[in-house]
């Protein structure tokens, strides 16, 4: 499998690198900023699309598909909106190429300029409330829950791989609704579900809250948000929910007669997770031996290794071996069995460690003559002897148990690196030498905040929801403020 990983402890961003590269995950591409995602990256990823899919549908929403293109008229539209946007859109100027003369490629016709210009979208919002003007007459055809699982382009200068791209998968929830209420009600719901999801099967923990205004999205009036922690100390936005109030609504001219058949505005919605939860699925609880994954979203949840010498000990194994299979993918577990005779089984034991499996079962002559299996758990590197008939309860208990294990330690990692401070003397010596989630008044202005993360790097990352009353003084200005605010570097 190549040298080892280099150590979090030694670099921890270098070590992130070769695990999503040598897990085979990811890499980079012939596109600058762009990455490839590689088939068992690619299996994570579907795993959480089918949950989250299935999330969102019982909730009541549909998928639907809208265009990769945005006329540029269209995201001058909402101002704040653009102005979030401008910075990273890629532009489609022209439509039609034409082969040079002197054959030395391709060259743009000077004639084939759009009349105007396309965004690549950055996100939807424009796109899909200039559609749902034609969607929506009356209160009758409100609500609107529509989802869409797309890519979307934002021209990042810096990249790294699943949490900074040029180009990204995500899903993007647009909603309309015929009230102010039940538009900021399914916002915080969305938030609610993205944190059942990323706690219940990404086994990370996450803060619920609400960003402050320099932090919100581009065209929103209030964004719900869920913050998790990393193992070096950072932050990582792992998902956001917008209530956008009648923003988008009033820049689309979508209205609706209400029951007395007066004209509205509508009310409106947008959440969105992306493959950003890659990066945090992998700097969550991984370790320098390679990937930790959840059973939960593990593509293989058990591998088989077979220990033999010569095809009839491997025959007699595979006998065994067999049925195992056939009860474990009967009680909905992913199996593997791993008989491939051009790798050792020390080289096998290593891939797997490396690419986070939950259980592994090696096989040998002498298990055979014992009736017994070797079960490893990835997650703590214990072995256990167990007998073949109890091999079965063992492993479907082992899946619960490794859930719970993985987001345990995160949890406890995380409460551990929660520091209260008063002082802004206080606060800077913790963001530098401690790292994790700052709690420290905040007298609610932007000119603070940016002062704040000018001088350290940190900024707001939520204002945590049903927070408990406190007054306190500001820790740079001494202005009062009422509750505590988390602050922390981040990604």
């Amino acid at each position: 499998m190549g040298k080892k990983l280099t150590s979090r402890s030694e670099d921890y961003s270098k070590w992130y690198n070769e695990l999503v590269v040598k897990a085979d995950l990811a890499e980079n591409s012939g596109v600058r900023g762009c990455m490839v995602i590689k088939p068992y990256g690619f299996a994570i990823w579907e795993k959480m699309q089918a949950q989250l899919d299935k999330m969102f549908k019982e909730t009541g929403h549909e998928n639907a598909y809208f265009p990769l293109f945005i006329p540029k008229s269209y995201l001058s539209k909402e101002a704040s909106h653009v102005e979030g946007f401008a910075k990273e859109c890629a532009v489609v100027t022209h439509y039609r190429l034409k082969n040079a003369e002197d054959g030395s490629g391709i060259i743009v016709d000077e004639d084939a300029k759009l009349e105007e210009e396309l965004i690549v979208r950055p996100t939807s919002e424009t796109i899909i409330w200039d559609t749902y003007r034609k969607w929506i007459q009356s209160y009758r055809d409100l609500p609107i829950l529509v989802n869409q699982w797309a890519n979307v382009v934002r021209w990042e200068m810096r990249t790294r791989l699943f949490l900074r791209t040029a180009e990204f998968l995500w899903q993007e929830g647009h909603t309309a609704h015929a009230t102010r209420q039940e538009a900021l009600d399914e916002a915080e719901q969305m938030m609610h579900v993205y944190a059942d999801f990323v706690e219940n099967y990404m086994g990370v923990p996450v803060i619920k809250g609400t960003k402050s205004e320099s932090e919100r999205f581009a065209g929103a009036e209030e964004t719900y948000c869920i913050e998790a922690l990393m193992q070096d100390g950072k932050a990582l936005q792992a998902g956001t929910s917008h209530f956008l109030g009648q923003n988008f609504a009033k820049a689309f001219d979508v209205k609706f007669a209400n029951k007395e058949g007066k004209q509205e505005y509508v009310w409106a919605t947008s959440w969105g997770v992306s493959t950003r939860l890659m990066g945090a699925l992998v700097m969550t609880h991984s370790d320098d031996n390679g990937l930790v994954l959840p059973p939960n979203l593990a593509p293989i949840q058990v591998v088989i290794v077979p220990i033999y010498k010569g095809l009839e000990q491997l025959d007699a194994i595979s006998e065994k071996v067999e049925p195992l299979v056939k009860e474990l993918r009967a009680k909905g577990i992913s199996v593997k069995y791993d008989k491939r005779d051009t790798h050792k089984p020390g080289f096998k034991f290593n891939e797997y460690e490396l690419k986070g499996v939950p259980v592994r079962i090696a096989v040998g002559q002498r298990d055979l003559e014992n009736g017994t299996f070797e079960v490893a758990r990835r997650d703590t590197l214990q072995k256990e002897t167990v007998q073949a008939d109890a091999v079965i309860q063992t492993i479907v208990s082992l899946m619960t148990e490794i859930q719970e294990n993985i987001f345990k330690k995160a949890l406890d990692f995380r409460e551990e690196r929660i520091t209260v401070v008063d002082s802004y003397e206080d606060f800077k010596k913790v963001i530098e030498e401690k790292g994790g989630f700052v709690s420290a008044h905040w007298d609610g202005t932007t000119a603070t905040e940016d002062k704040i993360k000018e001088e350290t790097k940190a900024t707001i990352r939520c204002i945590p929801l049903n927070p408990e009353q406190e007054d306190g003084k500001c820790m740079v200005t001494g202005k009062p403020s009422t509750q505590r605010v988390l602050f922390a570097k981040a990604y």
